[in-house]
């Protein structure tokens, strides 16, 4: 067991041969939705969030490797490498730590210290901090030759060397940095220039702000260093100066002089310097980095748990769609869709002022709706929504009626992907296509969007982009796995995402559908160019193929099992079609007997829950939801008010929702129940439905405050 498995299973209190196990499916090139599904047996059945820590440690603790290798080779270089410190650098795997060892060895630009030494200060400073000398000043006088000019000089000199050290010694460093973690407080100040500016006020809530820093929550941080970051705001993170400087001075050597003496005020005075202009400037560096760092991982993974919920949220299935963008002055663009989601017919529609064509609108929707044969309406819940869902109720019956998000809808339209999709019709068309193909299968739909133009995230454009991007795709993928695939209409954006694909291969077995047809079997995808063994095994489970001759082709049953399948329909006397059929054929089977060196009962219960329900889409089944009439614009809201609305965006600190007049309120995390919530998502749900009560309404801020406590959700 390698160096990494030990370090992982202690840190994330894991066992060691399970993660040892993960690491070398990791190293096999096997992706974590595989992993989780069917590798259970060499995992000890973790599951996805624990096999992701894994990797994510995994790639840490790589890194900390090639940076040892580099701290090696520089020191060794230097010719100042023993084997004392060898085996510390070998034996150490925290970064901050890591780094104090090698501060002192680090290559560095000309400091005031380094100037010093070439002048032969370094015996003076020893002799300071040893304090050895009575009086330092006729020692100093030794010193002054050449650059240096006086006693004084000699003496700044020295200083300026001790100082240096004490900056540069690891026990320092440890003392300074446990103040920080204990007691730093994080300020922010308005900028004077800027405090009456209109774009500042967004930020007037930190014109004067300060916490301690181990209680700055990651949206407030955010929002402090995106008003730094926009020079509205000054932020500063210190702990107790005073504290630190006097801890500092503890650490000193403690020589035959007592406090009053010349020696210990000069060193007193090196110290102080230090650690205002060295140490302290340093760790306070190194916890913006790293509370920013914490700030980004904690909104990472809140926007990746929205964007989970938002791409698992129901479909509808293949239903006939209409999908409307609405719209006042350029009217609502209307299209048709079958049930596969292809466009059948698009036409404007002008109900609303100041065309108000409402007559010859609500001919036109009727007409769509009975030569195309429409089962569900969809409209963007954009502007004119609330107007353009009245006009629909007024005109339909008979037909299911929804509001979809559009957020992204327009990103979408304008890109290659709905260029390549529509290359005939402009962004208005392609646009109210997205929001018919939402309602029909929002994961279908949402992979083709950058997840940042979703709208379920905030500040996701201050936080580590790279950072972002891996935790967002990992999302994606985990849920276009967790739903499956069906191999013979999805496109190629969604087969991206399948386990063990990406761009390339997903178009090339695109490409090999159109030219060959439908597939048939996932056998078939060996076929496919540049479809090799070990990616076929890390597909196949996951994509589905309706109505073909092997059942378990539509099913999550991985190909390597179907053997184990076949032979327990053997021997039941039955085919693989009778045993999905007949439960009492099932429940005769005993999946101990079935249980291999390879295959053990994880893998066989899956197996079994499978047959039961092959193909089973996890998601929810969809429900209509309607605003309360006559409540349209923040105008028509007072205190008290209860009304349905949408969950639209959750947070650490709360939900917003969506109660139908173009500005969603904030339910704040105190006002989600009767109870203590410590986490949002522990009450609610991304487009859950939801009854709230107007507690607050701001209307020169914008802002509405809502409640859910006392209503039944």
């Amino acid at each position: 067991m390698n160096i990494f498995a030990k370090l992982i299973a202690e840190r994330l209190n894991i066992a060691a041969k399970n993660v040892d196990g993960t690491l070398a499916l990791i190293d096999e090139g096997c992706t974590t939705p595989f992993i989780a599904r069917y590798r259970k047996e060499r995992t000890g059945g973790l599951d996805e969030v624990q096999i992701g820590a894994i990797s994510e440690q995994y790639a840490r603790l790589k890194d900390i490797a090639k940076r040892k290798e580099t701290i090696v080779k520089t020191i060794s270089e230097l010719g100042r490498m023993t084997p004392e410190l060898e085996k510390r650098i070998n034996e150490t795997w925290e970064p901050a730590t890591l780094e104090d060892i090698y501060l002192p060895y680090r290559p560095k630009r000309r400091t005031r210290a380094q100037v010093a030494r070439e002048q032969g200060l370094e015996p003076l400073a020893q002799l300071l901090l040893l304090q050895r000398e009575r009086d330092p000043e006729r020692a100093a006088e030794r010193f002054v030759k050449g650059d240096v000019a006086d006693v004084a000089a000699a003496l700044k000199g020295a200083q300026d060397i001790i100082a240096e050290q004490i900056s540069e010694d690891e026990r320092c460093r440890q003392t300074v940095r446990s103040a920080f973690r204990r007691q730093a407080i994080i300020t922010s100040k308005v900028v004077k220039a800027k405090q009456d500016a209109d774009e500042a006020q967004k930020f007037s809530d930190y014109f004067d702000w300060h916490e301690p820093l181990r209680r700055c929550s990651s949206h407030r941080l955010l929002a402090m260093r995106r008003g730094e970051a926009e020079g509205i705001l000054r932020i500063s993170i210190s702990p107790d100066d005073e504290e630190c400087v006097e801890r500092l001075k503890r650490n000193l050597p403690q020589g035959p002089l007592q406090g009053g003496s010349a020696c210990r005020r000069l060193l007193d005075e090196a110290v102080e310097d230090g650690y205002k202009r060295l140490l302290k400037p340093s760790i306070e560096t190194e916890f913006t980095n790293l509370s920013k760092e914490q700030a980004d991982d904690e909104a990472i993974r809140v926007f990746a748990e929205n964007l989970r919920q938002l791409l698992l949220s129901a479909p509808l299935g293949q239903k006939r769609v209409m999908g409307i963008d609405p719209g006042f002055r350029t009217g609502c663009k209307v299209v048709c869709l079958d049930a596969q989601g292809n466009l059948l017919h698009h036409e404007a529609i002008f109900p609303h002022p100041p065309v108000n064509h409402r007559m010859q609108a609500t001919v036109h929707v009727q007409q769509m709706i009975a030569d195309y044969h429409i089962e569900a309406i969809a409209i963007g819940n954009g502007t004119a929504s609330r107007e353009t869902r009245s006009f629909i109720d007024d005109t339909v019956s008979g037909v299911s009626v929804f509001v979809v998000s559009e957020d992204g809808a327009s990103i979408y339209s304008a890109s290659k992907t709905a260029r390549e999709e529509f290359p005939d019709e402009d962004v208005t068309v392609r646009g109210a296509v997205s929001i018919g193909r939402r309602l029909m299968d929002p994961l279908a739909e949402l992979v083709k969007i950058d997840p940042k133009s979703i709208g379920v995230g905030q500040y996701q454009h201050d936080v580590d982009q790279t950072k972002l991007k891996q935790q967002l795709d990992q999302t994606v993928m985990s849920c276009v796995n967790s739903v499956g695939v069906n191999l013979n209409t999805a496109s190629t954006h969604l087969l991206q995402y399948v386990s063990g694909l990406g761009p390339a291969l997903a178009r090339n077995i695109v490409d090999y559908r159109r030219e060959n047809g439908p597939f048939t079997s996932r056998a078939q995808l060996k076929k496919v160019p540049r479809l090799g063994p070990s990616t076929y095994e890390q597909c196949a489970g996951f994509l589905r193929i309706p109505g073909a001759k092997n059942p378990l082709d539509n099913s999550a049953v991985h190909p390597e099992s179907y053997k184990i399948v076949e032979q327990m329909a053997s021997d039941q006397g039955c085919t693989v079609s009778d045993l999905i059929t007949h439960k009492e054929k099932r429940a005769a089977i005993d999946p101990k007997r079935y249980v291999t060196t390879t295959v053990g009962l994880p893998t066989l219960n899956d197996i079994m829950q499978e047959l039961e329900k092959p193909g089973r889409d996890p998601r929810e089944q969809i429900e209509e939801f309607e605003f309360a009439k006559g409540i349209e614009t923040v105008d028509d809201l007072s205190e008290g008010m209860e009304l349905p609305g949408i969950v639209t965006n959750i947070t650490n600190f709360g939900a917003f929702v969506d109660i139908g007049v173009h500005q969603d309120g904030l339910v704040h995390i105190s006002q989600l129940a009767d109870r203590y919530v410590k986490d949002p998502n522990q009450v609610v749900k991304l487009h859950q439905h939801v009854r709230v009560r107007v507690i607050e309404v701001d209307r020169r801020r914008g802002r509405i405050a809502l409640s859910m406590k006392g209503l039944a959700n």
